[in-house]
C-alpha cells in the first residue's frame, strides 16, 4: 500500500494513495507544498498535477476520502458538508476523482485557516 504525509496547517494526516492515474500523478509530483483554502467543511488546495477526469467520478463522497477536482487541479479533503450538501451528505462543486483516503481522524482539519502552509510527502514503507 502507498502512503503520504500530509502536513496542512498543525495538522498531520497520512493518506492511503489508490492504485489510479490521478494518484499516480500525484505521487509522482511528491514532494510539494501549497496554501490552504477553506469552503464549508472542506480544505482544498492547488497541485501541480493537471489530469484527466477518470471514469468512476463522483460529487458526493465520505468524509476522508481524497479527491482532485480536474477544472481546479485541486487536491480537496472533506471532514463534513460543504456549502451545497443536503442533510448529512458531503457534496463537492463537481464531480471529482477519488484518489486516496485518510487514515487519520480529518475532523482535526476544522482547525485550519485559509492561508495555513500544505506540505506533502511520501511516507517510506
Amino acid at each position: 500500500m502507498r502512503k503520504l504525509k500530509m502536513t496542512i496547517g498543525s495538522v498531520a494526516i497520512t493518506a492511503e494513495v489508490f492504485d489510479t492515474p490521478t494518484a499516480d500523478a500525484i505521487c509522482g509530483a511528491l514532494p510539494f507544498t501549497s496554501s490552504a483554502q477553506r469552503w464549508g467543511e472542506e480544505v482544498y488546495f492547488s497541485t501541480p498535477v493537471n489530469v484527466e477526469r477518470e471514469a468512476d467520478t463522483r460529487d458526493v463522497v465520505e468524509a476522508g476520502e481524497l479527491a482532485y477536482w480536474v477544472e481546479g487541479s485541486a487536491i480537496a479533503i472533506e471532514f463534513g458538508p460543504t456549502p451545497i450538501s443536503s442533510g448529512d451528505e458531503i457534496r463537492l462543486a463537481a464531480p471529482t476523482n477519488i484518489w486516496g483516503r485518510a487514515l487519520d481522524d480529518v475532523r482535526l482539519l476544522a482547525s485550519v485557516e485559509p492561508g495555513d502552509p500544505i506540505a506533502l510527502e511520501s511516507v517510506d514503507e
